[in-house]
């Protein structure tokens, strides 16, 4: 087996030297694979070249199977990617929604047109609005499906998960076909299904400092639905330097909160009232604690009805306030908060 490695790593040296490109080198290893397994078929036992290229079959048959699985591995990666990256690109040169409402439009959203607190001009304002959602999971996924029938023109969505199937039990926009694929461009297809009319940006990666206010700079407004302290600081961060609201969520187990950071509207940042990330034994995440099924559409729903009003300027939004609903007990509750003066994020802001 040793001479065979040593053929290959030759091969391979030769190939550099001649500035052979890979794939040419790889198809001559492949050929020497190829030769070698025939080596150890044909000729009897104990016939000295078989002895010197192995001795059994077994072996080199395994190693064929290994490289068959790493190389369908990379090719899987290899598409996912692409995908990814066409489908960023697709939607980065969308047009955003413009122009006058068709007739289908108008009897679509006849509901909201026919509000007092909407009519026509809220609807339009609906419709040039930019609405970035961060993560496409329990409470994104109620989010983004009402963004969408509501007419929002414009939804950006970044998650870098993929459908898994532990997730149906709660995330609604995701479908048992979609296991494995990016959470972007599942729930893109959904939104895109239940309204057309829409434009849907998805972004397959994972929100980074590197990013965030490049990102946010295309939105004027942003839904925060994730599961970790670190993302929300950062979220809340960027969208205070951006000057512009941040609608965000929480839930554990039976209980989920939704509140309005505002500081440029007078209201705390996410930092002002919650000043430090708990233990995490404290705030596990639903995979530890485990949520009930629904509880994410309700408060994700709440978040969704809050992002409507500030568009539409309809109502009172929960800027200062935070609803707290215990779905075990079909309980609710409204909370006062307010900005800290020390807040490291948001102390330099001045209410307009």
């Amino acid at each position: 087996m040793l001479l065979v490695l040593v053929l290959a790593g030759a091969l391979w040296g030769i190939g550099a030297v001649l500035k052979t490109p890979h794939r040419a080198r790889w198809l001559m290893i492949g050929l020497l694979y190829v030769l070698v397994l025939a080596v150890q078929v044909a000729l009897p036992e104990g016939h000295p070249l078989r002895m010197a290229t192995g001795e059994s079959p077994a072996l080199w048959l395994i190693l064929g199977g290994f490289a068959i699985l790493v190389w369908a591995y990379r090719l899987l990666l290899t598409r996912l990617r692409n995908r990814a990256q066409k489908g960023e690109a697709k939607a980065g040169d969308a047009p955003a929604p413009s122009g006058p409402f068709s007739d289908t439009e108008l009897n679509r959203y006849a509901r909201h047109i026919v509000l007092r607190e909407v009519g026509g001009p809220g609807q339009r304002a609906l419709k040039n609005a930019k609405v970035l959602v961060v993560g496409a999971g329990g409470l994104g996924a109620p989010v983004l499906q009402y963004l969408a029938a509501a007419g929002v023109g414009t939804i950006g969505v970044i998650d870098d998960d993929v459908v898994e199937n532990a997730n149906l039990q709660r995330q609604i926009i995701h479908r048992d076909g979609d296991i494995g694929v990016p959470k972007v461009f599942s729930a893109q297809a959904a939104m895109e299904a239940q309204n057309p009319f829409v434009t849907v940006r998805p972004y397959h990666r994972r929100l980074s400092e590197d990013i965030v206010d490049e990102l946010l700079a295309d939105y004027d407004l942003v839904l925060d639905g994730t599961d970790n302290f670190d993302t929300r600081y950062m979220v809340n961060a960027a969208a205070v330097r951006r000057g512009i609201p941040l609608i965000s969520g929480a839930l554990t187990q039976w209980e989920g909160q939704v509140s309005v950071f505002d500081p440029t509207n007078g209201a705390p940042c996410y930092r002002c009232v919650f000043a430090e990330a708990p233990a995490p034994e404290l705030a596990p995440n639903c995979s530890e604690a485990g949520v009930i099924g629904p509880l994410p559409g309700v408060v994700g729903s709440m978040m969704a009805v809050e992002a409507v009003k500030l568009i539409t300027g309809a109502g009172a939004s929960l800027r200062g306030e935070m609803v707290i609903y215990d779905a075990l007990y079909g309980e609710s509750r409204k909370i006062a908060v307010k900005r800290r003066s020390d807040c490291p994020t948001c102390a330099g802001v001045v209410a307009g």
